[in-house]
């Protein structure tokens, strides 16, 4: 009898598909997945990217999808509001008995498929990204309402609680989630495509370097992400600019709302050693992190994990994150493949860029150990803890 699986998405995500394709080609396992919206697909303005954005590799390829007429007034995958795929009913009444997998609660249209599901007799499995560490920043009254609504409600159609990591699974602990209700399903990247393009050696490293148009010999730091208030990019670019080491080089990729405070910085400042690469796509990014030699990034707590560790250390790089960053209990082992500091000290975060550069071996030997730490993040992890659940 074959295992089935259905995946609720709100849309189609760069990191997910490479993972239903894989766990399609699982012997004995059916996957159905579910998209609200086709954002995305299609030249599309990204709001946070702030620009179009259409991703270059294939995210519908390799697995079986459908996607479901959204009757809300206004779409959108940016309002709680925005998804109103009432067909989801139907289908999970009709379905198969199966694995139900909702990636989180920030639509109406999760509740509505958690209830839905566990009341049409499917196991109900919910993967969220929530940080414990966010949590408690919050008033004890909206953590009382939060523990009624979550803990007391919402959680009491759930049947596991996939965690992503530490800070996740001590979240669902704090509601109440008892252990054996909780699986490991950590938030992993293709790691398969990014160590593929690890640089075999130096030489190559250099005529990537050239193809980027990066100075051949720099020490470079590179930042992923969007150019956004909680990836805190001008944190980076002030610790850059008080570092003052002549063979440094700063790459941030990306693009977002605070590019022209950040082009204006760069002016006052007058960094001739910084670049915007603007949007990067998925096909390309790969390149910039293996032309670089630490990754860093200064993101708050509203970073619930922060997927750009997890590239950055599948090829090879050391890395700098921010204590409130989600990923940081579980990918940064201080001193060992990295550092953190703690968020908005700006100070400690040139300290710990400075001691990177100035020992030479420090990147290989730290990127090296990156590359062990992230072995378990990988969809190969995921299936396997997948196929230990059984449809009721």
């Amino acid at each position: 009898m074959n295992r089935r699986f259905i995946f609720l998405n709100s849309h189609p995500i760069q990191y997910f598909a490479p993972l239903y394709a894989k766990l399609s080609k699982e012997k004995g396992v059916e996957v159905q997945v579910l998209y609200c919206s086709d954002q995305g697909l299609d030249h599309q303005i990204d709001r946070q990217f702030n620009t179009s954005v259409a991703w270059d590799i294939p995210i519908l390829d390799g697995y079986r999808c459908r996607f479901l007429k959204n009757h809300a007034s206004r779409p959108s995958v940016y309002s709680f509001w925005g998804l109103q795929n009432w067909g989801i009913i139907p289908f999970l009444w009709k379905a198969p008995k199966s694995i139900l997998v909702v990636n989180g609660w920030g639509y109406l249209i999760c509740l509505v498929a958690i209830v839905a599901g566990n009341l049409s007799g499917h196991t109900v499995c919910l993967r969220g990204e929530s940080p414990i560490s966010r949590e408690q920043k919050k008033t004890p009254r909206s953590i009382g309402l939060r523990k009624l609504l979550l803990g007391k409600m919402l959680f009491r159609f759930v049947h596991r609680f996939l965690y992503i990591g530490k800070q996740n699974k001590a979240f669902y602990q704090f509601y109440g989630v008892s252990e054996k209700k909780l699986v490991f399903s950590p938030y992993a990247v293709d790691n398969e495509r990014f160590q593929g393009l690890i640089p075999k050696n130096a030489d190559e490293k250099k005529r990537l370097r050239q193809s980027l148009g990066l100075p051949e010999n720099a020490s470079i730091i590179l930042y992923s992400g969007k150019y956004m208030a909680k990836k805190r990019p001008l944190d980076l670019l002030e610790a850059f600019a008080r570092l003052q080491i002549p063979d440094g080089h700063l790459v941030m990729v990306g693009e977002g709302e605070l590019r022209p405070q950040m082009e204006a910085f760069i002016r006052e400042r007058r960094l001739n050693n910084v670049r915007l690469t603007g949007f990067v796509n998925q096909s390309e990014i790969p390149r910039y992190y293996a032309a670089a030699d630490i990754f860093v990034m200064c993101s708050d707590a509203d970073e619930t994990w922060g997927l750009s560790v997890n590239e950055a250390m599948n090829l090879g790089l050391p890395v700098i994150a921010s204590d409130e960053v989600g990923c940081a209990q579980d990918l940064v082992r201080p001193g060992e493949n990295g550092f953190t500091y703690p968020v908005g000290d700006i100070d400690v975060l040139r300290e710990k860029i400075r001691l990177l550069i100035r020992d030479k071996n420090g990147p290989a030997q730290f990127g090296r150990a990156s590359l062990e730490i992230i072995r378990p993040y990988s969809y190969d992890v995921i299936i396997q803890h997948l196929k230990t659940l059984e449809a009721r």
